[in-house]
């Protein structure tokens, strides 16, 4: 059985929730991390590489998975947003973390977030990850010649 949602101290827009939801991410807290997700029955989350996830119960068991190997030292970074009353879309360049043997080494990847606002404040909807690389820092925002 799923445990209660952390209620979110600050809610007050999109920018908040995707800030708890990294620090979550980085403490290894699956409550809070779960109290930035709505409650919807049809929420998603596709990590890099895997499968499509729907529902609470499948996104909770993913990310329990993963805090059980440790905690993610994820980073958004290059945050592009897309807002409207009741929507909101973030694509974010992730900079990972990671310890090795060897010394520190980061990785990458491209997400884009999904947010709803809800009775209970802003809250995330979708999350989809795609592995990336050092050289995705480069954005490509260039006008098209044709429009169709």
């Amino acid at each position: 059985m799923p445990k209660l949602k952390v209620p979110l101290a600050s809610s007050g827009n999109a920018d908040d929730i995707e800030a708890a939801f990294y620090e979550a991410l980085q403490s290894g807290d699956i409550d809070k991390l779960m109290g930035c997700w709505g409650d919807e029955d049809d929420m998603v989350c596709v990590h890099p590489g895997g499968t499509r996830l729907v529902g609470p119960a499948a996104i909770r068991a993913a990310f329990d998975a993963m805090f059980s190997n440790g905690t993610i030292r994820a980073h958004a970074i290059k945050v592009r947003k897309v807002e409207t009353m009741s929507a909101c879309v973030h694509s974010v360049l992730e900079r990972i973390d990671v310890l090795t043997e060897e010394g520190p080494h980061h990785a990458y990847v491209i997400a884009t977030n999904v947010y709803h606002k809800t009775a209970q404040g802003w809250r995330m909807v979708a999350h989809h990850a795609s592995p990336g690389t050092p050289r995705d820092m480069q954005e490509v925002s260039e006008t098209p010649t044709v429009l169709h």
